[in-house]
């Protein structure tokens, strides 16, 4: 293949194999979608717990690793696998960092050791990849871009412009950073900065240093050759101090090099016509069958019959995805006489109040604490509208999966909600969902009216329900962009 490349994607975590939000998924489904396309693209993530439930063809590749940390080094171990996908898998072996019940900490808060455990993926994926090249000169596989992922990948930049800078084997790597969510930064005390081995030189505001403390994400956009986030529009607002987290300055310093690039979801995967956990088989050709998902979700959550919508959730239970809005407007989404079915969890007190809401509205309200693949699914797919009312969301993959089962996502206008959810027009009959701006419960509310006035309209509901079927969000254009500004990136590095 003509201009074929060599991505390695480095992520903390990459569904099957260990997974506690998008992340994952993207890492997931990315380096499928780039393969498909004919490009030669590898992972490297962390060997978690359980981890081997997912692998297979598992061979130690590198079976003593020694990694830099600070004025001592840790051994570790680099292992290649591969997953149901097909696609190798590079898995970082070290016991005492990643065979833990969790993979950032448990609910008291973040593992004590978070900045060491990641300073050693960060190293160790360099000198892995080292090993490996040294091991067989000339035949060992080894990348011409690295696309790290979020703050825990964040340190990469840095050494290759650093440390590794007249490396023989990495010297010339080229870097694209994604930032998945800025909120997370990676941000500790500066006594953990002689553990990275850099010098102290980078620790000012023009490199690492953040109000006094090691910022690994800021590292990243201050020493990758491109950066990507997840939607146009999120590229837009984290340039704004209402979305930039105290990193505005930098992002809007590296705007020319900053781009949007909208998640897909894999339509394999999410494929209402092959999914075997609803109740009925499904599509936009044939979507009667949506009407028994809707009642068997009903029975199966002890939601009464009736005529208004079924509002589905499938959330983290936090006040930036909306849930103290949804709380609020609670008594009159009940008066629309809607019903409402929720799985997820998180913060306690939204937790506390979502269970007390459910016993107080029995056959109304129906919640599920924690996290069920195939009760998402039935909720995705006997729901009428689908509700993420977030305060900010950088992508946001549940209205795509919602867009793809027939659910009509209810939005706020941002990020990613922005860019993938276009306001119905009953009139023309075109859109695939409803939108509002402000963030209050009474824009949530008359929205939620909105919809419900064109739910009972049957034939133009039906109009919506096969707009919102046909979009592709699937990962083929994505990953054709990615290519591209890998590409981008590659000619950036060649020029400095």
């Amino acid at each position: 293949m003509a201009n074929r490349l060599r991505i390695l994607v480095v992520a903390s975590e990459v569904a099957p194999f260990a997974k506690t939000g998008g992340l994952a998924d993207v890492a997931g489904a990315l380096p499928r979608a780039l393969a498909s396309l004919g490009h030669d693209v590898r992972i490297m993530m962390p060997k978690y717990r359980g981890v081997e439930a997912h692998a297979t063809d598992s061979r130690i590749v590198v079976p003593r690793l020694q990694v830099p940390l600070g004025d001592r080094v840790a051994e570790g171990a680099l292992i290649e696998a591969h997953g149901t996908s097909g696609v190798p898998v590079y898995l970082l072996e070290h016991d005492h960092y990643y065979d833990r019940d969790n993979l950032y900490g448990t609910a008291d808060g973040d593992y004590w050791d978070n900045c060491e455990r990641f300073v050693f993926f960060c190293r160790g994926t360099l000198e892995g990849l080292a090993a490996l090249q040294a091991s067989r000169p000339g035949v060992s596989w080894a990348p011409q871009i690295i696309h790290a992922n979020d703050w825990q990948t964040g340190l990469l930049p840095v050494y290759l412009r650093t440390l590794y800078r007249d490396h023989p084997l990495l010297g010339g790597l080229a870097t694209l950073f994604t930032i998945h969510n800025l909120a997370y930064q990676g941000v500790f005390w500066h006594y953990d900065m002689p553990m990275t081995g850099l010098g102290w030189d980078l620790f000012t505001p023009a490199g690492l240093e953040f109000y006094g403390k090691l910022n690994f994400l800021k590292g990243a956009l201050v020493f990758s050759d491109l950066l990507t986030t997840v939607s146009r529009t999120y590229a837009r607002e984290i340039r704004t101090s209402a979305f930039g987290n105290g990193l505005e300055g930098v992002l809007e310093e590296r705007s020319p090099d900053l781009h949007g690039v909208v998640n897909g979801i894999d339509y394999e995967v999410w494929n209402p016509q092959k999914d075997s956990a609803i109740a009925h088989p499904f599509s936009a050709e044939d979507p009667e069958p949506k009407a028994i998902c809707r009642e068997m979700l009903r029975r199966e959550l002890g939601l009464a019959d009736g005529p208004g919508p079924i509002l589905g959730m499938v959330t983290r239970l936090a006040d930036q995805k909306g849930m103290d809005l949804v709380l609020e407007a609670l008594p009159g989404l009940l008066e629309i006489g809607g019903q409402l079915a929720v799985l997820g969890s998180g913060d306690a007190p939204l937790e506390e109040g979502f269970r007390a809401a459910a016993a107080a509205h029995p056959g109304q309200i129906a919640v599920r604490i924690g996290y069920d693949d195939e009760m998402a699914r039935r909720i995705y797919a006997g729901s009428d509208l689908f509700l993420m009312p977030s305060r900010y969301e950088p992508c946001g993959l549940g209205q795509l999966i919602a867009l793809r089962y027939g659910a009509a996502p209810v939005v706020r206008r941002t990020g990613g909600l922005a860019d993938t959810v276009v306001e119905f027009d009953p009139a023309r009959r075109t859109g695939t969902g409803f939108v509002f701006d402000a963030f209050s419960a009474e824009a949530l509310l008359a929205t939620v009216r909105r919809a419900a006035s064109i739910h009972r309209q049957p034939a133009v509901w039906k109009a919506l329900v096969k707009n919102a079927m046909t979009q592709d969000f699937s990962w083929d254009a994505s990953a054709r962009e990615y290519a591209t500004l890998y590409r981008k990136a590659l000619k950036a590095r060649s020029g400095r």
